[in-house]
């Protein structure tokens, strides 16, 4: 039996296990959309097409599955690239499907027709241009694998509307052969041993851990190698929740709005052990005094991203999971070697402990004003230990991090690589529709909502009961604090003179909208907007100069911190 080319992908995305896309139609997507209403697969109209691609990404995060977006041509299609690129830069598995103009007016400047192929090449990990309806499902298939396996990441399949409604017998793959693309899941043995040895000789060492412990699903296997060395852990903006932040080994996150005792511990360590992280400026600060006494052992799955920004002393290509695996057996294996080890430590962890209690992270409390810190600490009391959290990027994404103990994995969905604003509400919408029952909230700033506030209105109409925290300082808060430290507090652009009344905003929107400048209401404020069915916006006036601290200034090491 013959199928069109739109019919066919449809079949191709339900064997992938695809239940959910996210999207927005156009003329050159007519025909899957047509199709679309006969399909398992269901779909979710955003009002942007950036929102269709990061609601995916945090659809993606949130399960672990890959993420999918569709979008029509030209501005459609360019429409997706900050999305993309997004999810390239902390490799989410996502396949995004763009409408192209027909065939034969490719590169004959038509009507809505944008070389999406040469756009998104650079921030893709791969992408394909449709030629040949009987070419599409070795490519959907294909495009699935790429995305999902290796270090994952978005593929962009091109899909011009002449092969949409050309006809086909539909056979899909068992399988995909791609030379040249071989991703090396196994851990080299000999190198594992050698890293169990480095780690029974550490007098100092602390884990730092990246967002591949999350991409992997190896928490469990993170947790039992602290618990087994004792080792502190510290993890980058996208390692959050892969190690709860509330357990005694844990140091929170480090880098330039890190702990103090982690960047202290990571500088005076003499082992570092990177799993699934990729030393980004962010994290190491000034290059030549990172981690200045420590070797290092570096796991990912990526070869380019071994010796790329630091020296390593000992690479360990592979699936981080299986790499911890292997290295508890090494270690298992070695018990009373393990416990000298363990007792050795006892030094290194009452240092740590000094730095903790010299400089805790905290913040001045008061009763006149609402601290930041102050809502992200009840947010967290007054929510559910399996609370998704999504950001947008600012001052309240660090504060986030900061401040919101994270148990659970999977449970915090931010924008680390690119730090793209307008984020958070997205990628929220994603999360809640793969956990219609679970709690979601988007923490963001008054300047990041403003980015992508129209997808409230998909929240409303798909009933996505997702709970919005705004912290409301009238700036752009990141970019202010910057001014104010380095610039002889010459705000220049980043102050959002028109007050936006957002209580306004969410009731215009069929949604609801709570708000409060007293610090005795917030409380009050959280409790209602959780008891309250739908979406519903928390707009909180905060401290308009609070700045985020600790910080470590553009070009200084991580023992040179700016700590109040």
């Amino acid at each position: 039996m013959k199928l069109t080319g739109s019919k066919i992908l449809l079949e191709c995305l339900a064997l992938e296990g695809v239940e959910t896309i996210f999207g927005y139609p156009g003329g050159t997507v007519i025909n899957i959309y047509n199709d679309l209403m006969d399909s398992p697969v269901k779909h979710v109209l955003t009002r942007h097409e950036q929102a269709a691609v990061h609601a995916a990404d945090g659809y993606a995060r949130a399960t672990g599955k890959v993420g999918v977006a569709l979008a029509t041509s030209g501005p459609g299609a360019t429409n997706t690239i900050t999305g993309i690129a997004t999810a390239y830069m902390d490799s989410i598995p996502m396949v995004v499907i763009s409408g192209q103009v027909p065939t034969p007016l490719i590169g004959n400047d038509a009507f809505q027709e944008a070389d999406i192929m040469g756009i998104t090449r650079p921030v893709t990990k791969h992408n394909y241009l449709v030629r040949d309806v009987k070419e599409l499902p070795k490519i959907i298939k294909q495009a699935f694998y790429i995305a999902r396996t290796g270090r994952p990441g978005p593929v962009v399949v091109d899909l011009p509307k002449d092969v949409q409604m050309d006809e086909a017998t539909f056979e899909y793959p068992d399988k995909v052969e791609l030379r040249g693309y071989k991703p090396n899941y196994s851990g080299n043995l000999r190198m594992i041993k050698k890293a169990a040895s480095m780690i029974l000789a550490a007098k100092k060492p602390v884990l730092y851990v990246g967002g591949g412990a999350t991409l992997t699903d190896a928490h469990a296997e993170l947790m039992e190698l602290a618990e087994l060395t004792q080792a502190p852990v510290t993890t980058t903006l996208m390692g959050m929740a892969s190690f709860p932040t509330t357990h005694p080994l844990s140091l929170g996150m480090l880098g330039m709005h890190g702990t103090y005792y982690a960047n202290m511990a990571v500088t005076n360590s003499d082992l570092l052990i990177a799993l699934g992280a990729r030393f980004d400026d962010r994290v190491t600060g000034k290059i030549a005094t990172f981690a200045p006494n420590a070797k290092i052992i570096h796991v990912d799955i990526d070869p380019t991203s071994i010796k790329k920004n630091v020296r390593v002393d000992l690479p360990i290509v592979g699936d981080l999971r299986d790499v911890l695996k292997k290295l508890l057996k090494q270690l298992g294996e070695k018990e009373n070697e393990v416990k000298t080890t363990v007792d050795g430590l006892q030094p290194w962890h009452d240092e740590i402990t000094e730095w903790r209690e010299k400089h805790p992270m905290s913040y001045k409390a008061s009763k006149s004003v609402i601290k930041p810190q102050y809502v992200i600490e009840k947010l967290r009391e007054l929510s559910n230990d399996d609370a998704i959290v999504t950001t947008e990027v600012g001052q309240h994404q660090m504060w986030a991090a900061q401040f919101f103990d994270f148990i659970q994995p999977r449970t915090f969905l931010s924008s680390g690589g690119l730090g793209t604003m307008g984020y958070g509400l997205p990628a929220a919408l994603g999360a809640q529709v793969a956990f219609p029952k679970r709690q979601v909230i988007d923490i963001s700033g008054d300047g990041s909502f403003q980015m992508n506030s129209q997808e409230l209105a998909t929240l409303v109409q798909y009933r996505l009961p997702v709970k919005i925290v705004i912290l409301n300082n009238n700036f752009l808060g990141m970019v202010r604090q910057w001014q104010q430290l380095f610039f002889d507090k010459r705000y220049s652009q980043t102050c959002m003179e028109l007050p936006i009344d957002f209580v306004k905003l969410a009731e215009a929107y069929g949604a609801t909208g709570l708000r409060t400048s007293k610090v005795d209401e917030v409380e009050d404020v959280i409790k209602k907007a959780f008891e309250t069915d739908g979406p519903v916006i928390m707009e909180f006036k905060v401290a308009r100069e609070e700045n985020v601290l600790p910080m470590v200034p553009a070009g200084a090491g991580l023992n040179e911190m700016v700590l109040g």
